[in-house]
C-alpha cells in the first residue's frame, strides 16, 4: 500500500526560507492518489520519510529535518500532471557535498508506489549553501585549462 503521508509533509502554510533548498517535480500520481498526497510522498521519501519508523522522537525533531511539500499546481495541458514544490532545510545536508544533496533529493524518490512519473524540474540552492562548497581542489584555472577554456 501507500504510505500516508499528507498530514506530516503537506504544508501550504510553510513560508519558504533565504536558507531553504526549494524543488520542483513534475509529478504524475498514481490514479486515486490526490496530488496533494503525492507532493508529500515525494517529501517524505526525498527527506525523513524512511526515519521516522527507525529513530524515536528522542533522538531527533522531524520537524528539524524533514521535506515539505508547499504548493501544488496543474501543469497547464497536462491532465494529471501537477508540479510538487518541496522545501528542504539546509540542516538535512552535508556541508560542500553535491554527491550528498542530489542523493537525498531524487535518489531515493523514482521507485515508489504512490507515483506513475516523477521528474527534477528545477532546482534553488541558496547561497549559505554554495558557501559551503571549496570549488575545484586544484584552482579554477587548472579546470580551464583542462576545458581549453
Amino acid at each position: 500500500g501507500v504510505k500516508d503521508y499528507k498530514l506530516t509533509y503537506y504544508t501550504p502554510e510553510y513560508e519558504t526560507k533565504d536558507t531553504d533548498i526549494l524543488a520542483a517535480f513534475r509529478v504524475t500520481p498514481q490514479p486515486g492518489v490526490p496530488p496533494e498526497e503525492a507532493g508529500a510522498a515525494v517529501a517524505a521519501e526525498s527527506s525523513t520519510g524512511t526515519w521516522t519508523t527507525v529513530w524515536t522522537d528522542g533522538l531527533t525533531s522531524l520537524d528539524r529535518y524533514k521535506g515539505r511539500c508547499y504548493g501544488i499546481e496543474p501543469v497547464p495541458g497536462e491532465e494529471s500532471q501537477f508540479i510538487a514544490y518541496v522545501a528542504y532545510p539546509l540542516d538535512l545536508f552535508e556541508e560542500g557535498s553535491v554527491t550528498n544533496m542530489f542523493t537525498s533529493i531524487v535518489g531515493n524518490v523514482f521507485g515508489f508506489k504512490a507515483l506513475r512519473a516523477l521528474r527534477l524540474e528545477d532546482l534553488r540552492i541558496p547561497v549559505a549553501y554554495v558557501k559551503t562548497f571549496d570549488g575545484p581542489p586544484h584552482g579554477i584555472q587548472v579546470e580551464r585549462d583542462k576545458l581549453n577554456k
